[in-house]
């Protein structure tokens, strides 16, 4: 693959209690086309990991691997004090991905520890952000400071069109 499409799009998912929850259309075939599987059916690979520093999870394919790698050793790298040393914090915050398995109706199971460090009950919000998709609990997303406006509305909207308090 010679490009990566672009996550652009919104939406919100219920989640079972096993953490099976489906990717929204708008967000699944960038994904599907950016992670087909080898054999050629329909899914992929998605990984999840926890945000480097909001209480939400990011989704990515596998090629962005290497644009992560290649951001944060750079980040690593200007980290350098004058004593040589490094801050290994960096990468300890932005690779902790965990690769999983979806089907062709986009459907994954959310892996404990992520879903657990960004509190996703029973609804998951996802909000495209062209490199990686990121994932809400919709509460946690609605009182965290400094959240675009648009994203902030786009989760209200979804809940209440779905008639889910907040």
């Amino acid at each position: 693959m010679s490009e990566r499409g672009d996550y652009q799009g919104s939406g919100l998912a219920l989640v079972d209690d096993k953490g099976r929850v489906a990717i929204p259309n708008a967000l699944r075939s960038t994904l599907a086309d950016n992670a087909p599987r080898a054999d050629g059916k329909d899914g992929g690979t998605v990984i999840i990991a926890a945000h480097e520093d909001q209480p939400c999870l990011i989704a990515y394919d596998p090629a962005y691997l290497a644009e992560l790698k290649r951001e944060l050793n750079e980040r690593v790298a200007l980290s350098r004090g004058p004593d040589g040393k490094i801050d290994h914090n960096i990468k300890r915050g932005g690779a902790n991905g965990e690769a999983v398995p979806f089907d062709g109706s986009g459907r994954f199971i959310m892996p404990g520890f992520p879903r657990f460090y960004a509190g996703i009950g029973a609804h998951a919000f996802f909000w495209g952000t062209l490199d990686y998709i990121e994932i809400w609990d919709p509460k946690t997303l609605l009182s965290t400071p400094n959240i675009a406006p648009q994203m902030v509305a786009a989760c209200r909207y979804y809940c209440q069109e779905k008639g889910i308090a907040l």
